[in-house]
């Protein structure tokens, strides 16, 4: 990290390379080991792997993983794997600059900001992670190869920073994308990945809106009409609270009623395997609501967990 200036906090170092974040995060970590001195603690890795185009939801999954670790390191890579339309991939926000100011202020060590090239030597890999049916409902079926594309570039980014010496290896991901976060636990698990996969809470603005890189497209009148989407998830969160019926059909026309919002779906999931158990969304154990709509031009989602009543 290079200091700049006694009142500002120390920029991350930024790598495009395998080869040198490699060798960055081994003297980070050699460092720390040192620091340690005979404790037979190993030092600790934390991960959190974006697309930039950060805000203060980006800025909670750093911080998070900067309590907990002796390294962080943050890597931003605009995936086309995840892109069936062009347009939207190249609408994505790429604001390097401002992303390394914000994670400055979180401490993070070491920035991963690779090229396509770097990532994908040679073109788009011929070998794939395959999301399986998981990964083919709800999300997966409004954004068809999205989360094949999603978990190839997580598992390489997962390889890339696997510490080459002991050292506990965390990643961090945010719950506002359950889906995606349930199928990279459920890829670590299958494929015997050796890293721990941590959940941060969804942050949100004072209004209510899940943060989220593309609300910065909504248009005023899009963005008051898109707080339908967490008013009717608080709303299910307090039926079930009170051990009411969730009646989904009914929060489905709350949405619907709402001119600019273009409701995809409103289920309610297991939240390891994403089975949707009915359309009452009436069941035992953990249950999560998940809804996704398009406002305007934007498609947001978010999500909250239900409890489960006295």
């Amino acid at each position: 990290m290079t200091s700049t200036g006694t009142d500002s906090p120390a920029t991350p170092l930024l790598v495009s390379s395998a080869a040198k974040l490699r060798a960055a995060t081994a003297e980070l970590l050699e460092r720390a080991r040192d620091r340690r001195g005979s404790s037979d603690v190993p030092p600790s890795l934390g991960l959190v792997p974006t697309m930039g185009g950060l805000h203060e939801g980006h800025a909670s999954l750093a911080s998070t993983a900067r309590r907990a670790n002796d390294v962080v390191v943050v890597s931003i890579f605009v995936n086309p794997l995840q892109f069936g339309d062009q347009a939207d991939l190249d609408r994505y926000p790429r604001t390097l600059d401002d992303d390394l100011r914000l994670l400055a202020a979180c401490g993070v060590d070491v920035v991963f900001a690779p090229g396509v090239e770097e990532m994908y030597p040679g073109g788009e890999p011929l070998v794939r992670v395959s999301a399986g049916r998981m990964g083919e409902v709800l999300e997966g079926a409004s954004r068809p190869g999205h989360f094949d594309g999603m978990l190839t570039v997580v598992a390489k980014l997962l390889n890339l920073g696997l510490p080459g010496t002991t050292a506990d290896y965390r990643a961090y991901f945010g719950e506002k994308d359950a889906q995606q976060l349930a199928l990279i636990r459920r890829m670590v698990l299958d494929l015997d990945v050796p890293v721990s996969i941590q959940g941060v809470p969804i942050v949100r603005d004072a209004d209510g809106l899940a943060l989220s890189s593309r609300n910065r497209f909504l248009e005023h009148d899009e963005r008051s009409a898109a707080l339908v989407l967490s008013r009717v998830l608080r709303g299910l969160h307090d039926r079930a609270s009170r051990g009411e019926p969730l009646d989904l059909n009914s929060a489905r026309a709350d949405i619907a009623a709402e001119d600019l919002v273009d409701l995809d779906y409103l289920e309610v999931v297991d939240p390891s395997s994403f089975a949707v158990p009915g359309d009452d969304g009436e069941r035992a154990g953990q249950r999560l609501a998940v809804v996704a709509a398009r406002v305007g031009a934007v498609r947001l989602i978010d999500n909250t967990l239900l409890p489960n009543a006295g």
